[in-house]
C-alpha cells in the first residue's frame, strides 16, 4: 500500500489515537504500591482503576452504531479525545482514592467512544488493506500499553510525584486530538435502518464472538493490573515491573502488527489465532509455576499471544459483513460485550489473592479460558459467516423483492 498525502496523513491519526487507549491502564501497575500508600486504596480498590474503564470500554461500546448515526464519527473521536485529556490532566489534582476512581471513568469512556467508532473508519477508508491498518491500530494501542508501563514509573521517581506519573498522558491526548482534527474525513449521513443492532443481538455468532472477546482481553486486563505487583512480591522495584510489563506490551504491539499481515494472505484467520491462544496458554502456566525462572521471556511470550489474538479477533470480526457500516456495528457490538467480560477478572483475581494468598489461581484461571477461546474458535469459520449472519436469506429477499417489482 502507497497512502496519498491524506490517506497517509489518517494512517498517522489513526496510530496517534490508538496510542492514547492504553496508558492510562498500564501506568498503575507500576505505581500501585505508591498510590494505595496514599489513597488508601486496597487490592480490590486499585482493581477498580482497571475494572471501570473497561467496564465503561463495554457498555459505551453498544453506542457505537447510535454515534455513528446520530453524532458522526468524527465528532464523536474527537469528542472522546478531549475526554482523554481532561481525564489525565485531572490527575495532577486527585488527592483520595474515589477521585482517582473518577478519572479512571472518564478516561474508560474516552477509550470506549474510539473503540467503538474507529474500527468502521477503518474499513470505510481501507477497504482493500483493512487487516493491515487493523494490525497497525492494534500495535500502536499495544505501543501505547508500552509506553505508560515504561514512562509512569520513570516520570513519577524523576519528579517524586506519582500523579505527574499519571498526567503525563494529557501530553499525546491533546497531540492526537489536533491531528485527528485536521485528518478524519467529514461525517457523511447514515442510512436509517442500515445497522440493525436489535437482530444481530438475535445471532449466536455475535455472543460468540463477545465470549470470545472478552475472555481474551480478561486475560490482558489482568496481567495490566497485576503483573507488576506480582513481580514487586518478587522483590522487584517499581522501574524493573514497570520495565517487565513495558517489554509485555512491546510484544504485544509487534505481534498485533505482524500477525494479522502474514494472516492477511488467508480468509481463514483461525489458525492464527490457536497459534497466539497456545502462546498465553504457555505464558500463564509459566506465572502460575516457574515465575521466576525466566520472566522477561514470560512477559514477552504472554504479550505477544494477548496482542496477536486482540488484532485478529477484531478482523475476524469485521470479516463477517461487507458492508462497513454493519462490520463497524459488528464490531462495537463484540467490544462491547467483550470489554463488559473483561472488566470482571482483576476483581476476581484479587478475591483469590486475599482468599489464597497468591496469584497463582488467577493465573490458572486465565489459561481456562484461553484454552476455552480454543475450543470456540473451532465454530469460527470464514465459510459460516453468511449464514451466522443470515447475509444469505438477506440476499434472497431482495432478490425476491427485485424480481416481484419486475414482474409488476
Amino acid at each position: 500500500m502507497t497512502p496519498t498525502k491524506p490517506a497517509a496523513l489518517l494512517l498517522a491519526a489513526v496510530a496517534l489515537v490508538a496510542l492514547n487507549l492504553r496508558p492510562f491502564i498500564t501506568g498503575i501497575g507500576p505505581l500501585a504500591a505508591d498510590i494505595g500508600l496514599q489513597t488508601g486504596l486496597s487490592l480490590k480498590g486499585m482493581s477498580l482503576l482497571t475494572l471501570v474503564p473497561m467496564l465503561l470500554m463495554g457498555v459505551f461500546a453498544f453506542m457505537g452504531p447510535w454515534l455513528q448515526a446520530r453524532i458522526g464519527e468524527r465528532r464523536a473521536v474527537i469528542t472522546a479525545l478531549a475526554l482523554l485529556f481532561m481525564g489525565s490532566f485531572l490527575r495532577l489534582f486527585t488527592s483520595n482514592g474515589w477521585q482517582l476512581v473518577g478519572t479512571a471513568a472518564l478516561l474508560g469512556l474516552g477509550a470506549a467512544v474510539v473503540q467503538a467508532v474507529l474500527p468502521g473508519i477503518i474499513k470505510r477508508q481501507f477497504p482493500r488493506h483493512v487487516g493491515v491498518v487493523m494490525g497497525l491500530y492494534s500495535a500502536m494501542l499495544m505501543g501505547g500499553g508500552a509506553l505508560g508501563a515504561q514512562v509512569a514509573p520513570w516520570i513519577s521517581a524523576s519528579s517524586g510525584s506519582w500523579h505527574i506519573g499519571l498526567a503525563w498522558m494529557a501530553v499525546p491526548a491533546v497531540l492526537a486530538l489536533v491531528l485527528a482534527a485536521r485528518s478524519l474525513p467529514r461525517d457523511a449521513a447514515t442510512r436509517q435502518g442500515s445497522v440493525a443492532i436489535k437482530k444481530y443481538l438475535k445471532r449466536p455468532r455475535v455472543w460468540l464472538l463477545m465470549a470470545c472477546f472478552g475472555l481474551v482481553n480478561g486475560g490482558y486486563s489482568t496481567v495490566v493490573a497485576w503483573l507488576a505487583p506480582f513481580y514487586r512480591q518478587h522483590g522487584w522495584s517499581a522501574a524493573a515491573s514497570g520495565s517487565l510489563l513495558a517489554a509485555l506490551a512491546v510484544c504485544q504491539a509487534f505481534a498485533a502488527l505482524l500477525l494479522p499481515m502474514l494472516a492477511n494472505k488467508s480468509q481463514d484467520r483461525r489458525p492464527w489465532l490457536w497459534v497466539t491462544l497456545a502462546m498465553q496458554i504457555l505464558g500463564f502456566a509459566a506465572l502460575a509455576f516457574w515465575p521466576e525462572a525466566a520472566p522477561v521471556a514470560w512477559a514477552m511470550l504472554l504479550g505477544a499471544g494477548l496482542g496477536g489474538c486482540f488484532a485478529l479477533s477484531l478482523i475476524a470480526g469485521l470479516d463477517h459483513l461487507p458492508d462497513p457500516a454493519q462490520a463497524g456495528a459488528l464490531s462495537a457490538l463484540m467490544q462491547g460485550g467483550g470489554f463488559l467480560i473483561s472488566a470482571i477478572p482483576p476483581w476476581i483475581v484479587a478475591v483469590l489473592h486475599d482468599s489464597t494468598g497468591g496469584f497463582r489461581a488467577g493465573w490458572l484461571l486465565h489459561l481456562g479460558c484461553a484454552a476455552l477461546v480454543t475450543a470456540l474458535y473451532w465454530r469460527v469459520s470464514p465459510a459460516s459467516y453468511a449464514q451466522a449472519m443470515d447475509l444469505e436469506s438477506q440476499a434472497a429477499r431482495r432478490k425476491g423483492m427485485k424480481t416481484a417489482a419486475s414482474e409488476i
